[in-house]
């Protein structure tokens, strides 16, 4: 009786001597990527190697969210609505993965992180200059958060350049001027420094598009989008809220914020406020 090897051998074909040739790792930089994880804590607890791995990981999404948020407003002033949504689309995708995430870190019980938490000093997620980089292109500018990032040779020059250039609302509030729809003039000439104010004359242009979606379908497809975004990043943010709650309880955050506090009073944070007060003025 014969018995197979439960075993697969390498096809001719696959290559084999990266002597000097580009391999997987190498594209990567996967010796420099999987060597950046230092723990703090002696002796070096478990568990701190998910809570660095998850929020590295969380980064790297956020670069990747940065990198489409950019796309979609270069594609929204050149008017290219569709390309513009197929960027959204993918964001989407990104932040679902951002909110997933904290399922992981919320294995991290409150007795195990107790034991590294102190290592971490004033270190926050609170300093995600990331974070704050994504708030300012969708429209949530706080130039007091510079402040916290002044020291930052990387991250105040960026923030301080996203602070002065238009978020991806503010260019899709143009294109809506360019198209011939009715957007308060205040809008174009606002200070984009300034985070975006509720304005109720927008309202009326999307009661408009929403009461009659078939004949302005790509500017209702669009501002669902946005809402889906603003969904998304809401959900996150609570997903964050909770999980923090899980593990610290009330206790002061280790940047020095309230903690749950904080991250209750993001909750109140709106992005694309018309987009939601319109659902009241619908069929009215």
């Amino acid at each position: 009786m014969s018995v197979e090897r439960n075993t697969r051998n390498l096809e001719a074909g696959i290559e084999r001597d990266f002597a000097a040739r580009m391999s997987y790792g190498s594209y990567l930089s996967l010796d420099e990527l999987l060597n950046a994880q230092h723990p703090v804590s002696q002796p070096e607890h478990h568990d701190e190697m998910l809570f660095i791995i998850q929020h590295q990981t969380s980064e790297l999404w956020l670069k990747l969210v940065l990198h489409e948020l950019r796309a979609v407003r270069l594609r929204l002033q050149a008017d290219d609505l569709r390309a513009a949504m197929k960027g959204i689309a993918r964001i989407k995708h990104i932040q679902r993965s951002l909110t997933e995430q904290w399922s992981v870190l919320a294995t991290l019980t409150p007795s195990e992180y107790a034991e590294f938490r102190g290592s971490l000093e004033a270190a926050s997620g609170f300093q995600s200059y990331q974070y704050r980089a994504v708030e300012f292109l969708l429209g949530n500018k706080n130039q007091g958060m510079l402040q916290v990032f002044a020291d930052d040779a990387q991250a105040y020059p960026l923030l301080c350049g996203l602070l002065e250039e238009t978020s991806i609302y503010d260019e899709f509030i143009r294109y809506l001027h360019r198209r011939g729809y009715g957007v308060p003039v205040e809008l174009l000439e606002r200070d984009v420094r300034a985070a975006h104010e509720f304005n109720g004359g927008l309202v009326q242009v999307y009661k408009v598009v929403y009461e009659n979606a078939s004949d302005h379908w790509d500017i209702y497809e669009a501002c669902e989008e946005l809402v889906d975004l603003e969904d998304n990043f809401q959900l996150w943010r609570f997903r964050h809220l909770k999980t923090v709650e899980r593990t610290i309880g009330h206790k002061k955050g280790t940047g020095g914020s309230s903690g749950v506090g904080f991250l209750q009073k993001a909750l109140e944070l709106t992005f694309f406020p018309e987009l939601f007060a319109v659902r009241t003025e619908i069929g009215r």
